[in-house]
């Protein structure tokens, strides 16, 4: 297994939860005056997910 792909792969995972976790719970982002609307969540579940899945696929060197 490749170190860094591997980490790299669990760091987008726990990211791609994060934003699963938002979507089921409501939880409210807000930056000062910024607040970041639910439906951004959406694309970043699904591009960290799709990451996620094809650095650990690289990493365990099964492509």
């Amino acid at each position: 297994m490749k170190p860094f792909t591997g980490t790299a792969s669990v760091i987008f995972g726990i990211i791609a939860l994060l934003h699963l976790l938002r979507l089921m719970f409501g939880i409210s982002i807000v930056i000062g005056d910024l607040k970041f609307p639910f439906w951004m969540s959406i694309p970043g579940l699904v591009v960290t997910t799709t990451l996620c899945i094809g650095l650990w696929k690289e990493a365990k060197g099964k492509q």
